[in-house]
C-alpha cells in the first residue's frame, strides 16, 4: 500500500467544465497526453467547490457524480421531473453527469465536495466516516479527506494526523486496507475503483 499526503499547497484551480465557477482540484487522473484541467481527458476527479449563485451544472455525460455538502446548507439539485434534496451537510447524493440539473440555494452559498468518474472505466463511492467508525477498502485508491477540521486515523495500524482541509491518498495494491477514525471531525473518505 502506498501513501501519499495531499496538502493545499499541491491542490489545482481549474474552471468548472461551463465556465460557472471554479475547482479546487485535491486529487485526480487523466488520460496519457491530456492536461490535468482538461476535462475532455478526465478519468477520474475528486474536488472541492463553492456554489454561490444558482445556475446550471456541466454537462458530464458518461460520467457519475457523487457530491457532498460540507459547508453552508439548503443546497437543492433541480432536474425537469424531481429534485435532488442536498440541505443537510454530510449527506452525499448520487447522479449522472448527463442530468440537466439546475441549482437552487434555500440558505445562501454552500461549499461542496464532489467526486466524478469515467462510468466506462470506474466504479465510485463516497462515505462519510465519524469519530469512532472503521472502515474495510480493498484493492483499489481511495483518498481521505479532512473537509472540515483535523483529525487522526488509523491506517492498518499507523496513526495519521490530518490538518483541515489536508488529506491521504491511498493506493492499496493487494489486500486490504483498515482504516479507523480515531478522532477528530468528520471524514470523507472516496474510493475509485476500476472496472474489470
Amino acid at each position: 500500500m502506498r501513501i501519499t499526503k495531499l496538502q493545499p499547497s499541491d491542490y489545482r484551480r481549474s474552471p468548472w467544465k461551463n465556465g460557472g465557477g471554479v475547482t479546487v482540484d485535491i486529487a485526480q487522473a487523466s488520460r496519457p497526453g491530456h492536461a490535468p484541467e482538461d476535462w475532455a481527458g478526465m478519468l477520474w476527479r475528486f474536488g472541492r467547490t463553492a456554489i454561490v449563485a444558482p445556475g446550471p451544472f456541466s454537462d458530464l455525460s458518461g460520467c457519475d457524480r457523487i457530491q457532498v455538502v460540507v459547508r453552508g446548507s439548503g443546497l437543492v439539485l433541480a432536474l425537469p421531473d424531481r429534485e435532488i434534496e442536498v440541505r443537510r451537510p454530510w449527506m452525499p447524493v448520487r447522479f449522472r453527469g448527463e442530468d440537466r440539473i439546475t441549482t437552487r440555494l434555500e440558505d445562501g452559498p454552500v461549499e461542496v465536495v464532489n467526486l466524478i468518474a469515467d462510468r466506462a472505466q470506474f466504479e465510485i463511492d463516497l462515505a462519510v466516516l465519524s469519530p469512532g467508525s472503521q472502515s474495510r477498502r480493498a484493492s483499489e485508491t481511495h483518498i481521505l479527506y479532512a473537509a472540515e477540521g483535523a483529525a487522526s486515523i488509523s491506517i492498518s495500524g499507523e496513526r495519521h494526523n490530518l490538518q483541515p482541509d489536508h488529506a491521504l491518498e491511498l493506493d492499496v495494491a493487494d489486500g486490504a486496507a483498515e482504516i479507523s477514525h480515531v478522532a477528530g471531525t468528520h471524514l470523507l473518505l472516496a474510493s475509485i475503483r476500476r472496472r474489470a
